[in-house]
């Protein structure tokens, strides 16, 4: 009489979750730093937005290159979509603006990555 036995034996289940513990490992860093390089892209793409957006100020208000925009926040925040200065995605506090028109300075305040670098903090349109 010949037994009929249905299922997986422990070690081909052991086979099994060796191989998905594996593929983790290799696919968990790679997707934690895919993420951080798109928090850090989308953190660099508001910085410019609110660039933008002071040099739009500028031209509005007859500002000076040494005009200083310290308090003009809110007034900033009129020429971007939804009249609001973007968070970082990686915190929630709003982007810090401070300087004048031509050495604007947009820092983000997240301290959950460091989006600040020097070379990312000067203005677009600086020499």
């Amino acid at each position: 009489m010949k037994i009929n036995r249905k299922g997986f034996t422990l070690v081909e289940i052991m086979i099994v979750v060796a191989i998905i513990a594996l593929l983790a490992v290799i696919a968990v860093p790679n997707l934690i730093k895919a993420r951080t390089a798109t928090q850090k892209s989308t953190c660099n793409n508001n910085k410019r937005l609110i660039y933008d957006a002071i040099d739009q100020w500028a031209l509005a208000n007859n500002a000076d290159a040494a005009d200083d925009f310290d308090g003009e926040t809110n007034a900033i925040a009129a020429y971007i979509k939804g009249e609001a200065i973007p968070t970082c995605k990686t915190g929630t506090s709003p982007y810090t603006l401070l300087g004048a028109v031509s050495n604007a300075l947009v820092w983000c305040t997240s301290s959950a990555a460091d989006h600040n670098s020097e070379a990312e903090q000067d203005h677009p349109d600086a020499p």
